[in-house]
């Protein structure tokens, strides 16, 4: 009001016109910000056209529209002032304008001061492949020319070991368990948190094209408003007008794991890196079959260099490489065996080089060329892009931009922490979480008795893969090598700056009890936190969750916090866990039920005295828990549960839970053998299972009647 009133003597308008003209001000500045966000669903083309045509633009969003409309009001609203020409004859007035023009266009992004971001993602690798990185990996000369002239961030992390998981993880940006989109392959997309969107629909809000090149594969629903287009041809060329803003995804498939599923025959032809000459990791048996598969794949990520090289020649000859920051990243870690599926560095820890325009340079507040040490993951990437094209973070979603305007540098570098999960790859389940915090690596296996090993078809079909089995049948391997083989650990810390390949599990050393008790905390108050909706299991998840997850998890927080701390008992010495495990096992929630069987699984023979408790569960109402029974007394006694496994698949309702007793029933099979012959005509199923042909049950099944 005291701004309104200095005014009264300096403008011709008298004060209840200013207020008018004020009034009218706001009006026309917020018709302008309507109209423009009406247009977020139409085509570019035509969103464009409608813009340009409102607001009389020729070429771009017209920022002096609403300053037009405001002196015409102006005009309009003044009585001795019969025309526009009068007031812009008022040096006052004109003064009035020029503050105007300032309000206003602080709110107006110019296409011009804004940057392109393109994102090259390659499939499947993690950052070891690339020389760039590790001494040992493949040369990637334009991924490494990109480095000169932008980041390279040495910490850079997938939030999951998987594609759809990744993929989800990095257009939603937010932490997959939390919004019910963690599982590979979905059985049912999950819908967007409420009032979170995909974040490429806040760039088209802001006058973005934007584009993707082609792989989707996410585990949420897309609306309309995230792509202007999504297919083989989709291109930042053809945006409607070329003054436009845009932001291009291209994935390149050529390091996916597929590429290594290559017939014995194959190995005929020489690849280009010479197999002598390539690293194998320690728990690797060093063959002809691994050296060749790892020299191949270097060859793969030299492919993928050349194409990014090729992509930066197009940025350049459209005029657009100093106006776009160009991300290099894989979209997980891989692809040998150990890698893609698991939570090790080996199969979170992704290349990232950005390269940056310099005229864009004060928006990464960094040295071209340098490294950074700081640790960012997939959830932080999309933040990131909005901070880089002037946008406000979104509520509702988990990661942090650290590159933008209002981006402290010294702070990223200060970062420390990725969280990792890991659920369900393809038909294998497998509840794994892992948080790392500086070169502390924590992994807390939920289901340890399950190996790393427990089948996976599409991981099969990798010679690699088969002939490592082979030789710990044929008890060929080390004690490091057969580590994959085995139950596992309920949770291993590592060092990664002595132990990069984790292999030497320091839980059980005493010397480092107080880091593993500050990560076991860390971890459990962050699943607590989100809350991570797995414990519910899928088949819970997609009958009862699937409508709202986000609002589900937290109506349902006091369940999930006692199923966690039940599931936890594993992590207590069995003397003082049997009391509380024996009081799990006869708790009216099923689900808590469900975990202390998991949790004296996870002990084994230790808490075998609670085997007369875990029998009379093979009569529980949840199918679930007579399963996880099943699993329990198969390692402590020799009574014949074959009919109450049989008869539990009869009980299945939908596909998740069907498919979560045939991860048991190939479990005991493959480990106990001739005390579960599994025979997979009497895996019946009373409900009529909805499932795609050649799902995720298919392949257990067949993999159980032998078929290849």
């Amino acid at each position: 009001m005291n701004f309104v009133v200095g005014l009264e003597n300096k403008c011709p308008l008298p004060l209840p016109k200013l207020r008018e003209a004020m009034i009218a001000t706001w009006i026309s500045r917020h018709l302008f910000s309507a109209r423009l966000s009406e247009t977020r669903n139409v085509r570019a083309s035509e969103r464009r056209d409608y813009v340009n045509h409102s607001f009389g633009a020729e070429s771009g969003y017209n920022q002096w529209s609403p300053i037009i409309v405001t002196l015409i009001l102006c005009g309009a609203f003044s009585m001795h002032r019969p025309s526009l020409f009068g007031i812009l004859n008022s040096k006052h007035c004109i003064r009035f304008a020029a503050l105007l023009v300032l309000w206003l266009s602080a709110t107006i992004v110019h296409a011009a001061d804004r940057p392109n971001v393109v994102w090259i993602m390659s499939e499947d690798n993690s950052a070891d492949y690339l020389q760039h990185f590790d001494p040992a990996g493949a040369p990637t000369p334009n991924i490494e020319a990109m480095a000169e002239h932008g980041i390279t961030f040495n910490h850079a992390f997938s939030n999951a070991p998987v594609c759809s998981v990744a993929r989800t993880t990095l257009i939603t940006s937010c932490y997959a368990p939390r919004i019910g989109t963690q599982f590979h392959r979905r059985d049912t997309v999950a819908p967007m948190p409420d009032g979170v969107r995909m974040f490429p629909a806040y760039l088209r809000d802001a006058g973005y094209y934007t584009t993707n090149q082609r792989k989707e594969d996410y585990n949420a629903v897309k609306a309309d408003d995230v792509w202007d287009a999504s297919s083989p041809k989709a291109h930042w060329k053809n945006r409607p007008d070329k003054s436009m803003p845009f932001f291009h995804v291209q994935t390149y498939g050529d390091s996916h794991e597929s590429s290594l599923h290559f017939p014995a025959k194959a190995m005929e032809q020489a690849p280009e890196t010479d197999p002598a000459s390539v690293k194998l990791q320690p728990y690797f048996p060093d063959t002809p079959i691994f050296r060749f598969t790892r020299a191949r794949y270097h060859d793969r990520i030299m492919q993928i260099d050349q194409l990014v090289g090729k992509l930066l020649e197009e940025l350049e000859a459209d005029g657009e490489l100093e106006n776009t920051f160009v991300f290099y990243f894989g979209d997980h870690g891989g692809v040998l065996p150990r890698s893609k599926g698991y939570l090790y560095e080996s199969g979170l820890h992704v290349p990232l080089v950005i390269r940056v325009p310099a005229k864009f340079q004060g928006l990464a507040r960094r040295e071209l060329g340098s490294r950074t040490d700081g640790f960012v993951e997939f959830v932080d990437f999309g933040p990131t892009v909005l901070a880089l094209a002037g946008l406000e973070r979104p509520e509702g979603i988990d990661g942090r931009a650290f590159l933008g305007k209002n981006v402290d540098a010294d702070e990223v570098d200060q970062r420390n922490e990725t969280f990792g999960y890991a659920d369900r790859f393809d038909e294998k389940y497998d509840l794994v979480r892992s948080l790392r915090v500086g070169k502390w690596k924590y992994i807390r296996n939920f289901e340890p008795f399950l190996p790393d090993a427990l089948q996976n078809n599409y991981r099969y079909k990798m010679l690699a893969y088969q002939e490592w089995r082979d030789l710990y049948k044929a008890g060929k391997l080390n004690d490091v090598q057969s580590q994959f083989f085995r139950a596992k650990p309920a949770e291993a810390l590592y060092d990664l700056d002595s132990d990069p390949y984790e292999i030497n599990n320091l839980a059980d050393d005493p010397q480092y009890q107080e880091q593993l008790e500050l990560l076991r905390r860390k971890l459990r108050d962050r699943l607590v936190s989100m809350p991570d909706l797995s414990f519910f299991t899928e088949a819970v998840v997609v009958s009862e969750a699937i409508k709202n997850p986000v609002v589900f998890g937290q109506q349902n927080h006091a369940q999930l916090l006692a199923m966690i701390d039940t599931v936890n008992l594993a992590l207590l010495p069995p003397e003082d866990a049997e009391i509380q495990l024996a009081a799990a096992l006869q708790h009216e929630d099923p689900w808590v039920r469900y975990w202390a069987l998991v949790a004296c699984s996870s002990h084994g023979k230790a808490v075998a005295s609670l085997a007369p408790r875990a029998q009379e569960l093979l009569l529980d109402i949840e199918p679930l828990v007579v399963v996880r029974a099943i699993e329990f007394l198969a390692m402590v006694s020799d009574i014949d549960t074959m009919p109450y496994l049989y008869r539990s698949f009869e009980r299945a309702t939908n596909e998740p839970e069907a498919l979560r007793m045939v991860n048991s029933a190939v479990y005991l099979r493959d480990l106990y053998g001739d005390r579960f012959p599994i025979d997979p005509k009497r895996l019946q199923f009373a409900a009529i299972l909805d499932r795609r042909k050649n799902s995720e049950l298919d392949r257990r099944l067949d993999y159980l009647s032998g078929k290849p």
